[in-house]
């Protein structure tokens, strides 16, 4: 069972321009993408949620600096609570299990990230001092150097295994046709 230490974040700040309409409303499985998210992520056993962005309705924690998409989001929580360990899921990735989100809870975090094989998110990172200093680093720096893949590289990732059929669902969907291809 995970620690009740762990903070959830679920990302859901984006402007979803690609997808036209704001991803964290979706339908899926009769409600909004947010709120089946926010159950999977309860029943991974993390009770203690933090969602990044603006959304009516929602218990949000605002993005400091917008347009600076998961960067910005995970920056804005990272801000708002206690040093300890973040579990950070975006919320476009509807097929994911609570069985792989306690799996990545489980694992000895042995370097400040961890994550599944070659996936960037769901992620599980050490919020310290460090971790701060080097988020405040990346978001003053400009493009592709914003981003988590480089957040994990500057701080040190270890990787768990995956299995193919699981990578289906680490799927997450930013267009309208990604969003309709998960749906069958």
């Amino acid at each position: 069972m995970p620690d009740t230490a762990i903070i959830g974040v679920l990302l859901s700040g984006g402007r979803s321009s690609r997808m036209g309409r704001n991803k964290a409303l979706l339908p899926w499985c009769g409600r909004p993408l947010i709120e089946h998210m926010q159950s999977v992520l309860s029943a991974a056993g993390v009770s203690n949620l933090k969602i990044s962005g603006e959304l009516a309705g929602y218990p949000c924690i605002a993005d400091q600096q917008t347009g600076l998409g998961p960067m910005g989001g995970l920056a804005s929580v990272a801000a708002a609570v206690a040093d300890g360990e973040l579990l950070v899921v975006p919320v476009d990735m509807p097929r994911i299990t609570p069985a792989l989100l306690r799996r990545l809870l489980a694992a000895p975090l042995l370097r400040p990230c961890l994550r599944f094989n070659k996936m960037v998110l769901p992620l599980r990172i050490r919020l310290d001092a460090t971790t701060r200093q080097v988020l405040s680093e990346i978001l003053a720096a400009v493009g592709s150097a914003r981003s988590l893949r480089n957040l994990q590289a500057r701080l040190g990732v270890e990787e768990l295994p995956i299995r193919r059929d699981e990578e289906q669902l680490l799927i997450n969907c930013n267009t309208p046709e990604e969003w309709e291809a998960i749906q069958q």
